[in-house]
């Protein structure tokens, strides 16, 4: 993964489950498919988005099905049920079951940013920063990166830090960069540790350090982040060369 210019949109991760005890009881009598269509059936939207969630995974012996999926979000959705409304905007995001539409992924995103969702708060602005399906506005994807980067959002964080290193939206501020950037790399995030290993590199917002440069590398390099793998291998080759201009 090439990260210059990269900002993060979260695609999946959340997942909910109506109440563990009852669960667990229906389980012997159920499987865990039949439990929750049952209940989604009757209108509980957190039992619809748990349905959307095994039919977009595949999971729990149905296969997978993005159409489904995102008739159970919409229904959800519908009902105010956060997650299935950042479920409704991924699917618009993506075209996943649906025609692709940016303009339908903002809309359903704003609802479930407007919840405190954060995974949808940095989506939103990453909409806002991209001009996809509304506006293009800075100030406005800063607003909501910083929303979800208050809430420790890993990917938000590296956005937000991506914001101040360029001066997008707020005034450029490699200082604040650095304090996003090292945020989001402490919670492992990739790009986050490439950028960590950036502004030790080449001393933005903090006094060049090549130890901890390489580090931070390493980590990116470690998740496959292909400009960290370039990064450390040219500061490897660097340290390899120093030895021998230093004999001449």
């Amino acid at each position: 993964m090439k990260i210059t210019n990269f900002l993060i949109m979260k695609k999946l991760l959340l997942f909910t489950f109506i109440s563990i005890l009852p669960f667990l009881t229906a389980c012997k009598k159920k499987s865990t498919f039949e439990y929750y269509l049952e209940k989604a059936e009757a209108g509980d939207p957190i039992a619809q988005d748990s349905i959307s969630m095994f039919y977009y995974l595949g999971e729990h012996g149905v296969k997978k099905d993005y159409e489904k999926a995102f008739e159970w979000a919409s229904k959800s959705a519908e009902q105010d049920d956060v997650y299935g409304q950042f479920r409704l905007g991924v699917a618009y995001n993506w075209g996943d079951g649906v025609e692709r539409d940016f303009a339908e992924a903002v809309y359903w995103y704003q609802k479930a940013a407007e919840q405190g969702l954060a995974d949808a708060q940095n989506n939103l602005a990453t909409c806002y920063l991209n001009g996809e399906g509304v506006e293009q506005n800075f100030e406005e994807a800063v607003v909501w990166f910083k929303k979800a980067a208050e809430q420790g959002h890993e990917f938000a964080q590296y956005n937000l830090g991506f914001c101040y290193e360029n001066g997008n939206g707020v005034e450029q501020d490699s200082a604040k960069a650095y304090i996003w950037y090292r945020k989001s790399a402490e919670q492992g995030c990739a790009p986050g540790q490439y950028m960590l290993g950036q502004c030790y590199g080449k001393g933005i917002g903090v006094p060049v350090n090549i130890q901890e440069a390489k580090k931070w590398y390493q980590k990116a390099a470690d998740q496959k982040i292909e400009d960290a793998m370039a990064a450390l291998s040219q500061l490897e080759e660097s340290e390899e060369s120093e030895p021998d201009k230093q004999a001449q």
